[in-house]
């Protein structure tokens, strides 16, 4: 039986197009800096998004690492959302590596965080007992909000508030962890430009919608890029013959239909079909997430992207058996959520089957205990 993986968009494989251009791919020595392909991808970024410089990094995770070490000195704090993926999942690296300190704020219904706290949670430098406020982070799009995209209006926003510092405090730099960054831009219908300018550092992944087999770039000023860079060597990311991977990389930034950016607009078009159709269902639920945090239905107006976040009044873990043994790979998600990610592979037949098997796996564990 063939799965049907909704578990995230991390299980794209790679196109055909991209193995022959990995197998193809002109290759010298990164560490050196004469490896044609991965030049030739990091100025490829650069350009997209309207910066001076790239950096490719094995991961979207050693991307916002390197890019904390590149911005703050040790023992300065990041303002950054709770649910943010630093802050969350990362291990702590922003404390064990970097040595910063994170002052967490709630975010928004709408992913954001609100300017104005924004403004009130710099640090007075004045006061030896408090950390130094060095960096404000944001995440675009914003995963825990239904994988929300957030505006070229909010991001200059925030990046004024930044910029701007308070009080005595200084302006500092506005990182902004863009690992599904593009499909903001096709959820928006905007430039990439247009959504990283305001930042002084942008990460995008290029393993997950993008259908790469590994990797991330980071992008922003030389000067930033070569503090980065420094941090990639030092956290171990020093690579060899590495083209071969960042060969795909090219292949998925390529402009319209030849590449994979444009691509994104049939998996956003297919999450709006799932939850459009599960939506109706007797069972389904509204996420519980900050957007909707009571109980009631689900609003499929709320999937702008490629994430289905939903609740079951069902045994979550018996559900997500249930789906299973039917050929549908979903995952638990925090708040008593489940997630399903559409991404390249999945065809809208997929998606058919799949609203099939959660109108079967409901049936199924109708009488199971419902988990709070």
């Amino acid at each position: 039986m063939r799965m049907i993986d909704l578990r995230s968009d991390t299980v794209t494989r790679p196109t055909p197009e991209m193995r022959r251009a990995m197998a193809e791919a002109e290759v010298g020595d990164d560490v050196f800096r004469d490896d044609p392909t991965v030049i030739a991808l990091e100025e490829r970024a650069a350009e997209l998004l309207g910066k001076e410089a790239g950096l490719f990094v094995p991961s979207g995770s050693m991307g916002n690492l390197v890019s904390l070490m590149a911005h703050l000195g040790r023992g300065q704090e990041v303002i950054a959302g709770r649910q943010s993926h630093p802050v969350l999942h990362e291990a702590g690296s922003h404390a064990v590596v970097a040595g910063a300190s994170v002052r967490t704020l709630d975010e928004l219904p709408d992913g954001t965080l609100d300017p104005d706290e924004v403004r009130e949670a710099f640090r007075d430098p004045t006061d030896e007992h408090e950390p130094i406020t060095g960096l404000v982070a944001i995440e675009n799009a914003n995963a825990a909000t239904m994988n929300r995209p957030l505006t070229p209006a909010y991001t200059a926003e925030i990046a004024a508030v930044a910029h701007a510092g308070h009080g005595t405090a200084p302006g500092v730099p506005l990182h902004v962890d863009g690992a599904r960054l593009w499909n903001a831009v096709v959820g928006l219908g905007v430039s990439a430009r247009e959504l990283a300018g305001p930042a002084d550092s942008v990460t995008f992944c290029l393993s997950k919608g993008l259908a790469c087999p590994v990797g991330s770039v980071v992008v922003g000023s030389r000067e930033f890029i070569w503090r980065a860079r420094r941090a990639r060597k030092l956290v171990g990311g020093g690579m060899r013959q590495v083209g071969i991977l960042a060969a795909a990389g090219l292949v998925a930034l390529r402009d319209g239909p030849a590449g994979m950016i444009e691509r994104l607009a049939e998996d956003h078009a297919n999450a709006r079909r799932l939850a459009e159709a599960i939506a109706d269902m007797d069972g389904v639920e509204s996420p519980g997430d900050i957007a909707q945090p009571e109980p009631g239905p689900l609003d499929p107006s709320r999937v702008v992207t490629n994430f289905v976040l939903f609740r079951v009044r069902r045994d979550r873990e018996a559900f997500i058996e249930a789906l299973w043994r039917r050929g549908v790979l979903v995952v638990a998600f925090p708040h008593g959520q489940v997630r399903a990610v559409t991404h390249y592979g999945i065809e809208r037949d997929d998606i058919e089957a799949a609203i099939a098997a959660v109108s079967e796996a409901l049936a199924e564990t109708s009488l199971a205990p419902v988990v709070a």
